[in-house]
């Protein structure tokens, strides 16, 4: 039973990987993504700021981020270097950048020189952050994610699950409406009596 499975979990979901929001929030708001796929760039572009206003920064959510590269390799080495700015904390800086930047699914926008530009942008001493991608330092993480994320059921992207303290999990499929992540969201917050 794949909800089994998540509720054993809900917490290693969590494990490595930057968390957004406050950490005590009553529910965990989970986006299964890979920086190439357009619904997850339409997901970032149209509906996550809304998501952000109106329940991260009040305390409602948190936001956790998990590479699911179906592209292959250059969505894994764009997750890859998302860590190496981690490792610089500027993960989500450089997360936002990826996406500012987006030129498609395998249309070889992400490329080492793009990368080092991206790194340039937001700051990072690129000598390190070159290093760090060249070492291909963070790669077992990723493929980490992407296994965890196929042994729980996640099968496309952007898929996002909405975990409660008890670790019940709904999940949400694809790029929706806002509406629906509104709706979604403010029934389990009922749920969980917030």
């Amino acid at each position: 039973n794949k909800q089994e499975v998540i509720n054993d979990k809900s917490e290693s979901i969590l494990v490595d990987s930057p968390i957004l929001g406050e950490p005590t929030a009553p529910l965990t708001f989970v986006e299964w993504g890979d920086y190439q796929c357009t619904y997850c760039y339409k997901f970032h572009t149209n509906t996550r700021d809304d998501i952000f206003s109106n329940f991260v920064d009040n305390g409602k959510i948190r936001f956790v981020y998990k590479d699911f590269p179906l592209n292959g390799s250059t969505s894994v080495l764009a997750a890859e270097a998302s860590y190496c700015a981690d490792d610089q904390n500027k993960y989500w800086a450089y997360h936002d950048e990826l996406y500012k930047n987006w030129e498609g699914e395998n249309t070889g926008w992400i490329n080492f020189h793009n990368l080092k530009k991206f790194a340039y942008n937001v700051g990072l001493d690129i000598d390190v952050f070159d290093k760090c991608v060249q070492n291909e330092k963070h790669k077992q993480k990723v493929l980490n994610n992407y296994r965890y994320g196929q042994s729980i059921g996640i099968n496309a992207t952007p898929t996002f699950l909405i975990i409660d303290k008890e670790g019940n999990v709904q999940a949400i499929r694809g790029a929706q409406p806002y509406s629906v992540f509104d709706q979604v969201l403010n029934e389990n917050l009922i749920t969980n009596n917030t």
